[in-house]
Parts: C-alpha cells; sequence; structure tokens
C-alpha cells in the first residue's frame, strides 16, 4: 500500500488477538498513554488462556515475597539452565530479568493482583522448586468488572457445551482475562473490536505501518503508527498447517476455542517478511477422547496404568503433561493408547479432565471408555492382547507392593507426588489395579497450542531471515517461537512468557509526552 492511500482509521498500537499476551500488550501499551486497538476475531475475548487454570511461571516476584517463598531469578536462570541448556540464552534471561518488573507494574494497577500457588517445577533439576515459581490471578468479583464479564470467553466446561457464564466471581484463566480488560478498560486509552479478522498487514517501505482488517461492515485499513502487535495464537486448529509443519496431534484434539488459532497472524508475519521456527512443537498434553470426537485435556493422574497397542506399559503415568505427550508422540503405538484403572475410584478416571461435563456413562455408551469384569474381558473390549495386557498390569501391581517403580520410577519426583493420594501403599502414587470391574480410556495427543511461530527478538520484535528486525511489527504468546523450543519447565511457562514479552514490547514504543511513568 503506498503511503498515499486513506486509512479508514488511526492508532498508535494495534493489538491482534485477545489472549493473556495480547491483553498485556493492549494494556502495557495504552497505560503509557498510547492509542491502542485490540481486535478479536471471535466473538469472545480470551483464547485458550481463558480455558487456562491461569498458573504463571513468573520467577522471583513481589508475589513470591509476600509468599515467603525462596526463589530469585538467579534461581530461576540455573534451573532453565539445568533444563535447557545453551538454548535461547539470550530471550530466556530476558524472560527472568523482565518477570520481577511485570508483576510489579501488573500490581500497581488496582485491576490486577495475583497470589502464590503451590506446584511443582516440571523438572526434577538444579534449583528446581518442589513447590514451584507459579502464582494466579485473584478471582475477580463480577461486581468489579460489571458487564464487562460478559465479554470473557467462558471456561472450557461451559464454552464448549454452550452454556451460559455461571454465576459468582470469575476465576482461574477468566479471572486472568478479567483482570487484564479491566485495567485496560480503565486505561481510557484501550479501543476492543470483536469479530473483527486480521486480513494481512500493510507494509512501508519495509516497516509495518497497519493492518487490513475484515469485519462486519467489510474490509478496513488500520493506521498503526508505533506498532502492531500480533497475539492471536498459533494454529493448533489448522489441520492443513499442522500436516505441512510435521505437528503432531490433530487439530480436533487441540483445545483451542472454536472458530480460533489457524495461524492467520503468523502467516500475515511470513508474508511481511518475517521468519519462523520451531513449527513442529506443541505445549502437548495427554487427551482423553470425547464422545464427539474432540478430546479432553488430562493431567494429575494418581492411579491406573498405561498401555499402548501392544498392550504394554510405556512411562512414568504421573509425569508432568507436556513430558508424557512427547513420549505419546515418540511411537505410532501410543496414539492411541489405553489408561486402565479400576473400580477402587468408584467407576472416575483417577485424574483430572478439562472439561469435564462428560459422565462415565456417556463414554461407557459412546465406546470411548470400555469397562469389564475381568482383564480378559477388557482386553476383547479395546483390542488389546490379552497376555500382554494381564502380564502389564501384574508387574506393575508387584510395584505396588515394594512402593518402587523398577521400570518408569513412578513417584521419585515432587511432581508425581503433588496429585497423589498418601492413604494408599507404601508409595502412594503406585495403587494396585485389582479391584473388578475394570475400566479403559482412549487416550490421544492433545494440546494447550501450537508453540512454534514467528522468530522474534528478545523484545518481541519479529526478525527477518537474516536476523534483522522488522520495524513495527512484534509478535507475542503463540504466535511466536516460544523461547522455551522443546521444553515445557514450569506450570503457566506459556502465559508468564507471553505476558513478559508483550510488555517488553510495549516498552519500546514511542510514549507521547504526557504518558504517564511507568
Amino acid at each position: 500500500m503506498s503511503n498515499n492511500q486513506a486509512w479508514d482509521d488511526e492508532y498508535e498500537v494495534v493489538v491482534v488477538g485477545s489472549g493473556a499476551a495480547a491483553l498485556a500488550g493492549a494494556y502495557s501499551s495504552a497505560r503509557r498513554g498510547l492509542k491502542t486497538l485490540l481486535v478479536e476475531k471471535t466473538n469472545l475475548l480470551g483464547g485458550a488462556s481463558a480455558y487456562s487454570g491461569a498458573s504463571c511461571w513468573l520467577p522471583g516476584t513481589q508475589v513470591q515475597q509476600r509468599a515467603d517463598v525462596e526463589d530469585s531469578s538467579e534461581s530461576a536462570k540455573a534451573y532453565l539452565k539445568a533444563v535447557m541448556g545453551d538454548h535461547e540464552v539470550e530471550r530466556r534471561e530476558a524472560f527472568v530479568d523482565t518477570a520481577p518488573e511485570l508483576v510489579e507494574f501488573f500490581e500497581s494497577d488496582p485491576a490486577i493482583e495475583f497470589y502464590w500457588t503451590a506446584f511443582p517445577d516440571y523438572f526434577n533439576a538444579h534449583e528446581s522448586k518442589p513447590l514451584g515459581r507459579s502464582m494466579m490471578p485473584v478471582d475477580l468479583p463480577r461486581e468489579e468488572i460489571g458487564e464487562l464479564a460478559d465479554l470473557v470467553r467462558p471456561l472450557v466446561e461451559y464454552d464448549r457445551y454452550n452454556q451460559p457464564h455461571p454465576e459468582g466471581p470469575l476465576t482461574a484463566g477468566q479471572a486472568l482475562i478479567g483482570r487484564l480488560l479491566l485495567a485496560l478498560t480503565n486505561t481510557g486509552n484501550g479501543t476492543i473490536q470483536l469479530e473483527t479478522e486480521l486480513v494481512d498487514l500493510v507494509t512501508e517501505d519495509g516497516r509495518v505501518t497497519g493492518a487490513i482488517v475484515k469485519d462486519a461492515e467489510g474490509i478496513r485499513r488500520i493506521h498503526a503508527t508505533e506498532g502492531v502487535i500480533l497475539g492471536a495464537g498459533g494454529f493448533e486448529a489448522n489441520q492443513d498447517l499442522r500436516t505441512v509443519n510435521g505437528t503432531p496431534g490433530n487439530s480436533g484434539w487441540t483445545m483451542a476455542p472454536a472458530g480460533a488459532n489457524i495461524g492467520t497472524a503468523i502467516r500475515a508475519g511470513q508474508k511481511a517478511g518475517g521468519a519462523v521456527e520451531q513449527l513442529h512443537q506443541a505445549w502437548w498434553c495427554p487427551g482423553a477422547a470425547q464422545p464427539k470426537g474432540n478430546a479432553a485435556f488430562a493431567l494429575g493422574f494418581r492411579g491406573g496404568v498405561w498401555l499402548d497397542a501392544n498392550g504394554k506399559r510405556f512411562a512414568n503415568e504421573c509425569l508432568p503433561y507436556d513430558q508424557m505427550g512427547r513420549v505419546l508422540a515418540a511411537a505410532p503405538e501410543r496414539i492411541p493408547s489405553w489408561f486402565i484403572f479400576d473400580s477402587r475410584f468408584g467407576g472416575q478416571m483417577p485424574g483430572i479432565m478439562r472439561p469435564f461435563n462428560t459422565s462415565p456413562q456417556e463414554h461407557l455408551d459412546a465406546g470411548t471408555w470400555v469397562k469389564a469384569d475381568t482383564l480378559e474381558e477388557l482386553a476383547a473390549a479395546t483390542g488389546l492382547p490379552a497376555d500382554a495386557l494381564q502380564a502389564s498390569i501384574e508387574r506393575f501391581n508387584g510395584f505396588t507392593v515394594t512402593g518402587v517403580d523398577e521400570d518408569f520410577h513412578r513417584g521419585e519426583n515432587p511432581y508425581d507426588q503433588f496429585f497423589a493420594d498418601p492413604e494408599y501403599g507404601p508409595g502412594p502414587t503406585l495403587i494396585p489395579v485389582d479391584q473388578a470391574p475394570f475400566y479403559a480410556a482412549r487416550m490421544v495427543l492433545s494440546d494447550l497450542g501450537t508453540k512454534g511461530g514467528l522468530r522474534t527478538d528478545v523484545d518481541a520484535r519479529v526478525l527477518r531471515e537474516d536476523g534483522t528486525a522488522i520495524e513495527g511489527l512484534y509478535a507475542v504468546g503463540n504466535t511466536s517461537a516460544s523461547f522455551s523450543g522443546g521444553f515445557y519447565p514450569g506450570p503457566g511457562t506459556p502465559l508468564g512468557s507471553g505476558m513478559v514479552f508483550a510488555y517488553r514490547a510495549a516498552q519500546t514504543l514511542k510514549a507521547p509526552a504526557q504518558a504517564q511513568s511507568v
């Protein structure tokens, strides 16, 4: 688009998307006095962030200090080095160094408040914290946010089943989105447009100067005098892109909201000259197959065993969900696999599923679960080899007597024990599978979003193949390639890092002279 073409509207900053990273970028920009427009493709704000438990992995902050939790930026850096080696040292250290500043900035706004919550780091490595480094947003009473609450995407249990917002305060991911939304609105510098889709970016003389969007009235050209921040999620719901990029899993099994996260912003950034990387990566998790063909995020197993198509056990079932997802992706016979448990749990799966709306009977009626009086009958119902299934269960049951998992060391690290019930056996994560009737739940590979995307620097500026930055263009959250690469260091790494880099992006923008000092 040439310089002499007219714009339909003008802002200093245009933000695409409305998850935690996008809202953090919009709020950070607006609070600096910049006239900011946030556009969201769907009719609700929050994306997959609204579905989340809202743990935010932000080390060494005032939130940990208030809770008397021993942590520091130096400790977090040592932990990340132990986990990640030399991968992305510059960006990960910028993330850790900025986390305390981000939290102080956020909590200086009365609309935003966090509290520390125990949740172990995901690797039992040097300087890992058995109780973690994560924080969560304080629940947000509806009377504080008012009618804005209706703009926030409901929790996954309600959204996927087309249920209205529940009564009571906004919690978890809804609270995070609600608090950022309230803070953005209170700046007086933010405008939000729903059902407004990014079509393309406008580039002039190598600089991104605006966005072309489509809404109910048609195509509009929006001038962004200071910059465009892309925070519209990944491409997890686009099966064609998953196939081309060799991204394990399936678009039908992802946790992405309907109609979102198909890679539009990533492709727009590529068209503007941005390089991409890590497109085969995702924030993986086990998925419990659902009657409608989709999957529920599954974690926190405290009993049962996983068997592959050969009837063989293949992992520590208590692994952190991303690590378990990577184990699933490593061999075709593990997708689908079967999670075997017995009747001591009252017919309920001994783990956590999100969403959790589907009852055991609905699963049994649909065939996503099967039930049998003997292990031999269970093998017939699942199609697993009977001899292998029985041998796998017998071997595991032997470990429950000694309390030592000789095959996969289940129960030997803090994360394993976090969800365990100590009333069971000498090793509380090792509970026998020996009480009929027996159950088997069909499991697949799900994800919380792809984590490959536009290559960025420490300030979230989109980079070209030659490493130079595209002026005026930023990418955050899952629209950018994550600094963590093939690792998921701790609960809330996607949310924490997405917000930090969005904040850093906003600090590089030219603020008006009268802007509030931050």
